[in-house]
């Protein structure tokens, strides 16, 4: 029997079908020198045996010791040609010759993969040879010694010899053809389970930065909404600031304290969204200070120079939000958890009413209508109407001086539905304020984040529209 290797497979001669370490049929050297061994002491024992041949069929002895070489050293084709050993070890039954032969063939072929009822004839056939063969031998002994044999009783020796010649060696080589036949599918299904634990890993992996690329995204969208529209009425603030400090310096007052208000307001909501992104969640958070502190503090004392120190400091705060970003992303389950507790501490509906204030007191003409009965929604579904609204008079800032807007809240039966509209710009100078184009796009993904529907674009009189509707979660 040969051991194959972990990576191994037999074919149908019994032989490990991969690349072989032995030279021609053989996987091995030491399979080798046992078929070698094995053949030389059959050569022997047939060489022994064909004197014995020779002396009954009256032939030269050196020819029977000749032809016992030949048969025997047959042995060392077992691996290779099992079947073709076997047949030739029931061909020399009749002259008593191969006994090692004959098991080692048996044995050798029960193991290989030859289909299985032909090793079940080739293993008859060589039972019926050896049965007929030890009958007529102990037949003719039992004669030669004056004894009168009885039937039953030769029948039953010569059965008990043939099959104790015969079904040792094929139960055996069975047994470990079963054998390799288990170990090789327990190697394939370890093989498999593998390559699927292989394949758990990289979907994981693939997850997992997919989670990434969504915790960015959010950070980066509410980074937008945040500083985005608080700037944009600083930067429209200190522009009436320049305008009127010499002319009503009780309006330029006004401004100024206005800028600080939305000033310390971006900032209380950048420090909110980063402490959030800063605690772990086990509860262990980090230092309340640290980076954004410091570009806090920085930015309390420098929010009266203007918005080119203010977009400088915006950057900072978006810097130190983004390493906390990938702090958070880090925590793998508890990301969703501080997304919660993030939209639960968010602007609400009721928070609409100041942020049009705001965009009035900043000199733009705004009404909100609000339709339908008035009712709590889930916070995510709150803080999207609110992002909604901001981002779209954020872009009415930026792009349309002058216009006129419009903000509708329908409440319905399974949903809210928000509307903000703008007229044409009455060709004012803009603001000059920079557009990453990333507005729109940030809207649409809350909105369609949460089921809900989203249109924008221009309308009929030179306008812009932008409408959402999300459906009504307050489960």
């Amino acid at each position: 029997m040969t051991t194959t290797g972990a990576t191994e497979r037999v074919d149908t001669r019994g032989e490990p079908a991969s690349v072989r370490a032995g030279p021609w049929w053989w996987a091995r050297r030491r399979s080798m020198v046992l078929d070698v061994f094995l053949a030389l002491a059959s050569a022997l024992e047939c060489a022994f045996e064909g004197v014995q041949f020779a002396d009954e069929a009256r032939v030269p002895v050196p020819l029977g010791v000749v032809l016992g070489l030949v048969v025997g050293s047959t042995l060392l084709l077992r691996r290779r040609w099992p079947v073709a050993v076997v047949l030739l070890s029931v061909a020399l039954a009749p002259a008593e010759m191969g006994f090692l032969l004959g098991v080692v063939g048996l044995y050798t072929l029960a193991a290989s993969e030859v289909p299985r009822r032909l090793t079940v004839v080739l293993a008859g056939m060589s039972l019926t040879g050896t049965l007929i063969v030890s009958f007529i031998r102990l037949h003719q002994e039992m004669e030669q010694d004056g004894n009168q044999p009885e039937l039953w009783a030769v029948t039953l020796f010569s059965v008990l010899m043939s099959l104790g010649v015969t079904a040792p060696p094929v139960l055996l080589g069975l047994y470990v053809r079963a054998r390799r036949r288990l170990v090789e599918s327990l190697r394939e299904r370890a093989d498999g389970l593998e390559r699927e634990l292989s394949l758990l890993a990289d979907r994981a992996e693939e997850r997992a930065e997919w989670a990434r690329r969504e915790e960015r995204t959010r950070i980066a969208r509410e980074m937008h909404d945040v500083v985005a529209h608080r700037v944009s009425l600083m930067v429209v603030h200190a522009a009436a600031l320049q305008a009127v400090a010499l002319k009503d310096p009780e309006k330029a007052s006004r401004n100024a304290a206005l800028v600080g208000d939305m000033g310390r307001q971006a900032l209380t909501e950048l420090r909110e969204m980063l402490g959030v992104l800063r605690t772990a969640p086990d509860g262990a958070g980090e230092r309340p200070g640290g980076a954004f502190s410091s570009s806090a503090s920085s930015a309390s004392s420098a929010s009266s120079k203007g918005p080119v120190r203010l977009a400088a400091i915006s950057a900072v705060a978006a810097s130190s939000s983004a390493s906390a970003a990938r702090r958070a992303s880090a925590y793998g389950a508890g990301a969703a958890a501080v997304a919660a507790d993030e939209a639960a501490d968010g602007p609400c509906l009721a928070d609409v009413e100041a942020l049009v204030g705001q965009s009035q007191a900043a000199g733009m003409t705004v009404e909100l209508l609000v339709e339908g009965s008035v009712r709590a929604y889930a916070a995510r579904v709150e803080q999207t109407v609110y992002r909604v609204v901001q981002e779209a008079l954020t872009n009415v800032h930026k792009h349309a001086v002058g216009a006129k807007a419009q903000v509708r809240l329908a409440h319905r039966d399974a949903e809210v539905a928000v509307l903000v509209e703008n007229g044409p710009p009455d060709g004012a100078a803009g603001a000059g304020l920079p557009s990453g184009g990333n507005g729109l796009v940030g809207m649409k993904e809350r909105v369609t984040a949460l089921g809900g529907g989203f249109v924008s674009g221009p309308t009929d009189a030179g306008g812009f529209r932008v409408s959402a509707v999300l459906p009504d979660r307050t489960g």
